[in-house]
């Protein structure tokens, strides 16, 4: 099978991560993050069950990574924007 190039990306409070990979064609988005760097980068997080997208929309774990995908792993949200702007104009 022939390898895809894709690029991928995380980022924490205190530090980002972009970085170039390539898995075989076929290889799902949840494997392609599972077995890159990114566990041992960011060991506080567990990055089996946070949500993943491809350019900003959110797909499936089983989504099959192509060529080219920009491939984000979102964490949890620290503050929710919506409730902020709430308790702001509650205040």
């Amino acid at each position: 099978m022939a390898d895809v190039p894709a690029e991928l990306c995380f980022a924490s409070p205190y530090l980002q991560a972009l970085m170039p990979i390539t898995v075989k064609r076929g290889t799902s988005i949840r494997t392609a993050v599972m077995g890159s760097p990114l566990p041992s980068m960011f060991p506080e997080f567990d990055f089996s069950c946070l949500p993943c997208g491809i350019f900003g929309q959110v797909v499936d774990d089983d989504h099959q990574v192509r060529a080219g995908d920009r491939i984000e792993v979102y964490r949890p949200l620290i503050n929710d924007p919506k409730a902020r702007r709430r308790n702001r104009a509650v205040r």
